[in-house]
């Protein structure tokens, strides 16, 4: 288990410190159940009162705490809490549990390229002309299909699957499960088929026909750039021709759908059950809520973000902030849904109003 003293963590940190910097931190917990060792997390205001009720003689405090009245022995001070958390964590957390080398029981095709210090966990299987570069580490039961390239420092948890051709840039993280180029969702009828005379015709009362669909194929890949990580149970399908992509620095939370000829800019955030359909294009930044839905071939501009459960089913020029179903800009949606809060009582007015027209003879 890692350790550092105070004036470690602070230095990680680029923040200011006090009191005994000296001190030996063996983990980040709670302010109320943290013990002489620990360093308490009491960023804000509202918790520090809770540190009364644990035995921390060092915390991470607000600036401009009063840490000698809270009875600690050091402190550190952040201003921007959540930026300090994922320093703290990172520094505390504790790497896979992967021995140096290959395990015996992985299946390496003789003609994939794997270097010499990167780290291959219990059954899993490599395929021909796989490239796996430096730093590398891949738990158990990972597959990695013909012609793929994993660039240096990837993490692949145990049950990745990655298809063939797939391109992977520097520091990838792929979580449990997820899979990297599976065929798109992507078939065709004979004739036009109901779905696309409605979506052409805007009509509810088409003729149907008896059709099969056939499938069209996946013949490109997908490529992620450098630091992408990938939640557990996503997936990224193969573009029909062209790769499906992935910029720099993009993030994506669990059981996520990235649909084929997908292309998502730099630096994005999806969250968990987000979807973006096929051939839709997300520009550098974009932040999907929870939950919320790109149709096909749209564009989406930079900086774009869009509210838990948001479907989107027009193109969004860059910088909006979008909310409801169908998206519409925040402020308008949140007019909106005050509007449709305030129609039973506007409908009772309204009902109130009309008896003395309808029925002239009648008192009120």
């Amino acid at each position: 288990m890692p350790s550092f003293t105070i004036a470690e963590i602070a230095a990680k940190l680029a923040a200011e410190h006090a009191g005994q910097s000296d001190l030996v931190i063996c983990r980040a917990c709670e302010p109320a159940t943290a013990g002489p060792d620990d360093l308490a997390l009491a960023m804000d205001p509202r918790y520090g009162a809770a540190l009364a009720a644990g035995r921390a003689r060092a915390a991470v405090l607000w600036p401009g705490a009063d840490w000698r009245a809270l009875g600690l022995k050091a402190v550190i001070f952040t201003p921007r809490p959540r930026l300090a958390l994922a320093g703290i964590t990172g520094a505390f957390a504790i790497p896979p549990d992967l021995p140096e080398g290959i395990h015996p029981s992985a299946v390496i095709d003789a003609s994939a390229e794997i270097a010499p210090d990167a780290r291959i966990g219990p059954f899993c299987l490599i395929g021909a002309g796989v490239k796996i570069a430096a730093g590398a580490r891949i738990l158990s039961h990972v597959s990695i299909a013909e012609g793929s390239t994993i660039g240096p420092d990837a993490l692949l948890f145990s049950g990745v699957r990655i298809g063939s051709n797939v391109r992977i840039g520097r520091g990838f993280i792929a979580h449990y499960n997820a899979v990297i180029g599976s065929d798109g969702f992507s078939f065709v009828t004979p004739e036009p088929s109901g779905a696309e005379q409605a979506r052409r015709e805007f009509r509810a009362d088409l003729p149907q026909t008896a059709q099969q669909y056939r499938r069209i194929a996946s013949t490109g890949s997908v490529t992620l750039g450098d630091h992408v990580e990938l939640g557990a149970c996503s997936t990224i399908d193969k573009g029909t021709i062209a790769d499906t992509r992935i910029g720099d620095g993009t993030k994506i939370d669990n059981h996520v759908q990235i649909g084929h000829n997908v292309r998502i800019g730099r630096d994005c955030l999806l969250c968990a059950h987000v979807a973006v359909a096929g051939s839709s294009v997300l520009g550098d930044r974009v932040v999907l809520g929870g939950q919320a839905g790109v149709g096909d071939h749209l564009n989406i501009g930079d900086d774009v973000i869009a509210a838990g459960a948001t479907a989107i089913l027009s193109n969004v020029p860059k910088g909006r902030v979008m909310m409801g179903y169908p998206a519409m800009p925040m402020q308008a949606n949140i007019e909106s849904y005050k509007a449709l809060r305030r129609l039973p009582r506007l409908m009772a007015k309204l009902a109130d109003l009309q008896k003395p027209v309808s029925k002239p003879g009648e008192k009120p």
